[in-house]
C-alpha cells in the first residue's frame, strides 16, 4: 500500500533527523472519543457560565487578623483539587504582603505557596489566579517555571480519578456542582456572577476539551513553517482570493508542535517498538518489526533481544500526517523519489479546497513538499466556500442538517444543482443553501433546451438569400461572442469562476436568446436561409463548449445531437472557443439599437398599443446605426423618418443623446393621455422637491459620502430630463 508505506517512512525518516520526539506535555484531550486532538481540532464556543469567587485563607494567619483571606475567582471552581499555587502580579500593591506566604485550597486544606509572576491579569477577577498545572496550558507553563508539582485530578474519561478524593468517579461538570454546594456550605464562596467566555470543544465529538497532561508524540513545526510561510508570503504559491494569506501567516506565526499520535481504534499504527532493558523501557522507531528488532539489537547486542521482547506502539497517527504527503504520495514519490511519473506531475498546478482546512491540509502539504521533493506541491490554491444552511451553520453529518445530493439531482437535475451553486459561490464566500439555487440552474438548463428544439425544428433553405437582418445579427453576435470569451478568460486567470460562469449565463440567456433568435429568426412558416443557420449552429457549438466546464451533462448532449459526430468524439476533449479580435462599435451600435426596441415596445405597453399595429418613427436630428433593419423587424416600424422636429403630439424618448418620436395621432385618446402625463408631471415634480431640498442642506452635504450626493445629483438630473420631456409632450398635444 503506498500510502500506508510512505508515511510509516516519513514518520522514521522525520524521527531520525529529530523533528519527531515523544514527551510528556498539555494536550486537547477529548474525554468522549478518549484521544489527543490538535490545537486545529478545537473549536471554541461562546459559553454562558458562571464566575466563582472563592476564599483562599492564609496559611499560619491568626483567626482575628482582619486579612485572613483572598479572593481568588475561577470558572472551574472543580479543579481547585489539583491547586499547587496561586499566584499574583509582583506590581499588584494589593497582594505584595503576600510575598512568602501560602494560603490553604478552599475545601481541600492543601497549603500552597502565593508565587509573583507578570502574567497575571490584574483587571480580571480579583487579580489573583489559581495555579493547576495539571489542567490549564498556561498553568502548566508556570508549573515548570517555579517547579510546582502537578495533580491530575481526571480520569480519561472525563471523572474523577482517586485525587478527587470524596468526589472521585464523579462526572467532571456533577463535580462542579456537588463541590460548589460543599463551598457554600461553609461559607468558602464569596460570590457567584453570570460569565460569558469561549469554551473549547472537540471537533469530533462536541465534548468539551479537558487540558490534560499526556505522553504523547509530536512533530517540531518551527523550522518547517518558515519556508512554508515565505513561499505564500512572495506568492511563489498564491491563494486566490488573496485574503486568506492573512489567516494562513497568523497561524503559521503562531505555530506550536503538531501532536501527531492519537488514541484511536482505527490509523495508521505509529512505527515505534518499546522493549525493557536492566528495567528501563527503551524505544526504537523503525518501519517494520523487523526492522525494529535489528536496530534494538545492534543498540543493545548483549540483551539478545527476540521479537517477543518488542511492543509496538499501540496510538495510530493523525490522519492529517498521511494527508499532508498526499501531492508526493499520489505519485508514489515517497517510496520512489525519482520515478517517471513524480518527475512529469509534480508540482502539480492548482488545489481546490474549503479555507476550514487551510492549516491542517494546506500548510501541511507545503512543509512536506518542500521537505521531499524540494519545491512546492501547487502552484495556485483556490479556495471554495463553504457550504451552510440558512442558520449560517456549516453542513454537516453530525448535524443532520445537509440536504440529500440525490434527491436534489432528481428534482433539479445534476446541472440544475451544479450550475446553481456555483453560480451563487464567489471564492471564498460562504454559500447559505437554497432550494432556490438549484431551480434557477434548472431554469437555465430548461431554457437551453428550449433554444436547441427551436433552432432545430426550423426548415432550412439552400436557395434563400440572406436577409440584412440576419447578416448584422450575425456580425454582432460573432463580436459579443469574442468580447464575452475574452472576459471569461480574463476571469479564468483571476480564479473568478462564478463570475466567469455568470457571464457566459449572460450570453446564454440575455443575447443568444433573447436577441439573436429573435433577430434570426423566420417568418411563420417560411424556412431559414443555410448561411445564417450554419453561423447559429456554429454558435451553438462554441456557447455549448464554454458552457460544458460547469454544465458538463447537457451541454455533452446537445453538442452530440447538433451536427454528426465521429464515433468516440467527446465535447470533454474538444478545443474551447479560439480568441478573436472582434469589432467594439459593432456591439456599441447594437446596444443602443437594443435600447431604442425596448424604448418603442415600452411605448407601445404604456399606450395599449398592439404588437401588430405598425409605428412610425422619427429621428430627430442625424445619426447612424446598421441595426436599423432590426430595429424595424423586433419593433414593428412600418418608416423611420429622419426630422428636424418631432411631429406633434408625438411621443418622445431620448436613447443616448439621440431623441426618438412615435407619432400618436389617431392612436391613441389625447384628454386620457394628457391626464396621465400631468398625473405623472406631478409626481416627479414632488419627487424633485425632496431631493432639490436633501441637496441644499448643508449638513447632509457635509457628512454625506461623495457616492451618495452623487446619487443624489443623478436623481435630480433623471428627474429634471424627464420633466422636461413630459411638458413638450403635454403642449404638443395640447395644440
Amino acid at each position: 500500500d503506498i500510502r500506508y508505506e510512505s508515511v510509516i517512512k516519513v514518520f522514521v525518516d522525520l524521527y531520525d533527523k529529530g523533528l519527531i520526539y515523544r514527551g510528556v506535555r498539555m494536550v486537547n484531550w477529548d474525554p468522549k472519543a478518549l484521544t489527543a486532538v490538535s490545537d486545529e481540532e478545537v473549536i471554541y464556543k461562546e459559553s454562558h457560565s458562571k464566575l466563582f469567587y472563592l476564599r483562599y485563607y492564609i496559611d499560619n494567619v491568626d483567626a482575628s487578623d482582619p486579612a485572613r483571606y483572598i479572593v481568588v475567582a475561577t470558572t472551574r471552581p472543580e479543579t481547585i483539587l489539583g491547586d499547587t499555587a496561586v499566584c499574583v502580579h509582583p506590581e499588584d500593591d494589593r497582594y505584595r504582603w503576600l510575598k512568602g506566604k501560602r494560603v490553604i485550597v478552599p475545601g481541600v486544606g492543601r497549603s500552597v505557596p502565593v508565587i509573583m509572576d507578570e502574567y497575571v491579569d490584574r483587571e480580571f477577577g480579583t487579580g489573583a489566579l489559581k495555579i493547576t498545572p495539571a489542567h490549564d496550558i498556561n498553568d502548566y507553563n508556570l508549573g515548570i517555571k517555579y517547579g510546582l508539582e502537578s495533580i491530575d485530578i481526571f480520569n480519561d474519561n472525563g471523572t474523577l480519578n482517586e485525587k478527587g478524593a470524596q468526589y472521585a468517579s464523579m462526572d467532571r461538570f456533577a463535580c462542579r456542582k456537588q463541590i460548589v454546594k460543599d463551598l457554600e456550605a461553609v461559607d468558602l464562596i464569596e460570590k457567584i456572577e453570570d460569565y460569558t467566555n469561549k469554551v473549547g470543544h472537540s471537533e469530533r465529538t462536541d465534548a468539551v476539551i479537558e487540558p490534560k497532561l499526556s505522553a504523547q508524540w509530536f512533530m517540531k513545526m518551527e523550522d518547517v513553517a518558515k519556508k512554508a510561510l515565505s513561499v505564500v508570503e512572495d506568492d511563489t504559491i498564491q491563494f486566490h482570493p488573496a485574503k486568506f494569506k492573512n489567516t494562513y501567516r497568523h497561524w503559521l506565526e503562531n505555530i506550536k508542535d503538531w501532536c501527531i499520535s492519537r488514541q484511536l481504534w482505527w490509523g495508521q499504527r505509529i512505527p515505534a517498538y518499546y522493549f525493557t532493558i536492566d528495567g528501563r523501557t527503551e524505544v526504537v522507531v523503525a518501519e517494520n518489526a523487523d526492522a525494529a528488532l535489528l536496530k534494538a539489537r545492534l543498540q543493545y547486542p548483549d540483551a539478545r533481544l527476540a521479537a517477543g521482547d518488542l511492543r509496538q506502539d499501540e496510538d495510530v497517527l493523525d490522519t492529517w500526517f498521511s494527508s499532508w504527503l498526499w501531492p508526493i504520495a499520489l505519485f508514489d514519490g515517497i517510496r520512489n523519489p525519482d520515478n517517471e511519473e513524480i518527475n512529469y506531475y509534480y508540482p502539480t498546478d492548482t488545489l481546490i479546497t474549503a479555507p476550514d482546512i487551510i492549516f491542517f491540509w494546506v500548510a501541511r502539504m507545503i512543509m512536506a513538499g518542500y521537505e521531499y521533493q524540494g519545491t512546492m506541491p501547487f502552484k495556485n490554491v483556490y479556495f471554495t466556500g463553504i457550504v451552510r444552511d440558512k442558520l449560517g451553520r456549516k453542513m454537516s453529518k453530525s448535524l443532520g442538517n445537509s440536504p440529500d445530493p440525490l434527491d436534489l439531482i432528481a428534482r433539479f437535475g445534476a446541472d440544475g444543482v451544479r450550475m446553481g451553486m456555483m453560480l451563487s459561490a464567489p471564492a471564498g464566500n460562504d454559500i447559505l443553501f437554497d432550494d432556490s439555487l438549484c431551480e434557477q440552474g434548472r431554469n437555465f438548463n430548461n431554457k437551453i433546451w428550449n433554444a436547441f428544439r427551436l433552432v432545430k425544428g426550423w426548415e432550412v433553405s439552400e436557395t434563400e438569400t440572406q436577409p440584412e437582418t440576419s447578416k448584422v445579427a450575425v456580425q454582432w453576435f460573432e463580436a459579443k461572442l469574442q468580447q464575452t470569451l475574452t472576459e471569461i478568460d480574463d476571469l479564468f486567470t483571476k480564479y473568478r469562476l462564478s463570475e466567469a460562469l455568470l457571464a457566459v449565463y449572460k450570453l446564454f440567456w440575455d443575447n443568444f436568446s433573447s436577441w439573436y433568435l429573435e433577430m434570426i429568426k423566420p417568418a411563420y412558416g417560411a424556412p431559414i436561409d443555410k448561411v445564417t443557420y450554419d453561423a447559429t449552429l456554429g454558435f451553438f457549438d462554441a456557447l455549448l463548449r464554454t458552457l460544458h466546464p460547469f454544465m458538463p451533462f447537457i451541454t455533452e448532449e446537445l453538442w452530440q445531437a447538433l451536427t454528426p459526430r465521429k464515433d468516440g468524439e467527446s465535447i470533454m476533449v474538444a478545443r474551447q472557443p479560439e480568441l478573436k479580435p472582434f469589432d467594439q462599435s459593432l456591439i456599441a451600435e447594437f446596444e443602443h439599437a437594443a435600447e431604442l426596441i425596448t424604448n418603442i415596445r415600452a411605448t407601445r405597453a404604456k399606450k395599449n398599443l398592439s404588437p401588430k399595429e405598425a409605428l412610425e418613427l422619427q429621428i430627430v436630428g442625424t445619426r447612424e446605426n446598421r441595426f436599423d433593419s432590426v430595429v424595424v423587424k423586433l419593433a414593428n416600424i412600418s418608416a423611420m423618418n429622419t426630422v428636424s422636429e418631432a411631429t406633434a403630439g408625438a411621443t418622445t424618448f431620448l436613447v443616448g443623446t439621440t431623441q426618438y418620436a412615435i407619432p400618436m395621432t389617431g392612436l391613441v385618446n389625447v384628454e386620457e393621455e394628457i391626464t396621465k402625463m400631468e398625473a405623472e408631471l406631478k409626481h416627479l415634480e414632488g419627487f424633485l422637491v425632496g431631493v432639490m431640498k436633501k441637496l441644499g442642506n448643508e449638513k447632509f452635504m457635509a457628512n454625506a459620502k461623495p457616492e451618495v450626493v452623487a446619487l443624489e445629483q443623478k436623481k435630480r438630473s433623471d428627474a429634471e430630463t424627464k420633466i422636461a420631456t413630459l411638458k413638450e409632450n403635454i403642449a404638443a398635444l395640447k395644440k
